[in-house]
């Protein structure tokens, strides 16, 4: 009998697929969006993969961001491998402020990548063309690859992202950024994909668009899940098979007034020792502010001015009797507890409470991106858990003590 092929990368090993298989994150997928659809009975395809599929509570890399969980999806690893960090982050030779819109800092390999050179067809399709320049590492036409984002669907090219007139080839217009359609291209485009056998494995991530706006059980919230689900029985009746799982979870970070519950850090520290030179770095944020204001619940403070070490220690016992705060600690131990590339730590991190968010400066954030509408958001750890779901049964051997998101490859295709 003829041994399975296989992959290796970041000393695990991967069986290569030998039918279609599909890997969705649903960008913002928190637990409650899952167990309020099912109470509500509008995910059905959902619910037979609980029944008769594998389902689990898993858990994100910290910080619960877009950038650092989607890589550490493809890689199946935590960022101290990968080395991307979050969106945005201080380069600390220059001193510049950097959202991370390519793969330009990343360490090592994909998943993607691997499986490409061994003369697989992928296709990865982004909701958001920043997170496309990501995914896309290591992945070209010339193999046979398919990477391109729904954001900008009118401009593929041949060259570039291995398709071309995606607009009239999947009969409908490039969606608005700020919209749940963003979502539903991206599958509608895999879906196409699979229909017409042009790839055989598919990884499709989504917006949180819709999450940040709307809690789980409201009709728009509903709806979108409801649409998913139509597309994942789809795929899954076209002979992939398909697993699911979130980059983060999302909370609601608002005070009992309905305003956000806003902690601006960089405000207090520049009061209290102006002589340190405080930045507050955000690592949620990226180029698409109305979703969250740049706001999240996990921050980087960096030190440039004129500071020692028992200013951190005054900092850090000041910082954590805050009423926002969860969590403060030594960029160093955070970097081990988290599992986070120490060389890119600042001096403290700081993490919210789950109904709170950390920023900068009141300045540097502005609060009339988010429409009026009711604030949601993530980066802590009050959204690292997500779900991880299979369209099929299991063979005995998924025992774990904790799963990630970043084992879902490893789920659809080792068991």
């Amino acid at each position: 009998m003829t041994s399975r092929k296989t992959i290796n990368l970041h000393s695990k090993t991967y069986n290569i697929p030998i039918r279609p298989t599909v890997v969705v994150c649903i960008d913002g997928l928190d637990p409650s969006y899952l167990e309020s659809g099912v109470t509500s009975d509008i995910l059905p395809t959902m619910v037979s993969w609980l029944k008769n599929g594998f389902h689990t509570t898993g858990q994100c890399a910290m910080p619960s961001v877009t950038n650092t969980n989607n890589v550490s999806i493809i890689t199946g690893m935590p960022s101290n491998v990968h080395g991307i960090n979050g969106n945005y982050y201080l380069d600390k030779s220059t001193g510049e402020e950097v959202m991370v819109l390519d793969d330009s800092t990343m360490h090592g390999s994909t998943i993607l990548e691997q499986l490409a050179e061994q003369g697989l067809r992928v296709a990865a399709i982004t909701a958001k063309d920043k997170l496309r320049k990501i995914i896309n590492h290591g992945l070209s036409p010339d193999q046979g690859a398919i990477c391109f984002s729904a954001q900008y669907a009118d401009s593929c090219t041949l060259a570039e992202h291995g398709i071309t007139d995606v607009e009239a080839w999947l009969g409908l217009p490039t969606p608005a950024q700020y919209s749940a359609d963003l979502s539903l291209f991206v599958l509608d485009a895999g879906v196409k994909l699979l229909q017409e056998k042009r790839a055989d494995v598919f990884y499709l991530t989504l917006s949180d668009f819709v999450q940040h706006k709307h809690a789980p059980g409201s009709p728009a919230a509903d709806q979108f899940m409801s649409a998913i689900d139509a597309r994942l029985r789809e795929l899954e009746k076209l002979g992939a098979l398909v697993a699911v799982t979130g980059d983060h979870g999302m909370s609601a970070k608002c005070r009992e007034d309905r305003l956000p519950n806003v902690l601006f850090l960089e405000d207090h520290l520049s009061e209290k020792w102006p002589q340190a030179g405080a930045r507050v770095l955000c690592p949620i944020a990226d180029p698409f502010v109305k979703h969250h204001g740049a706001l999240g619940g996990f921050v980087r403070i960096h030190l440039t001015g004129q500071w020692k070490l028992a200013d951190v220690e005054e900092m850090l016992s000041y910082v954590r009797k805050l009423p926002q705060v969860q969590e403060a600690l030594p960029g160093e131990e955070a970097a081990k507890v988290y599992e986070l590339p120490p060389d890119r730590e600042g001096e403290l991190v700081v993490i919210a409470n789950h109904d709170a968010v950390i920023g900068s400066s009141s300045a540097k954030h502005d609060l009339s991106e988010l429409g009026g509408m009711r604030l949601r958001s993530h980066g802590g750890l009050s959204e690292k858990e997500i779900p991880l779901l299979r369209s099929e049964a299991v063979r005995v051997g998924t025992e774990k003590q904790v799963w990630h998101h970043y084992d879902i490859f490893d789920l659809a295709m080792n068991f």
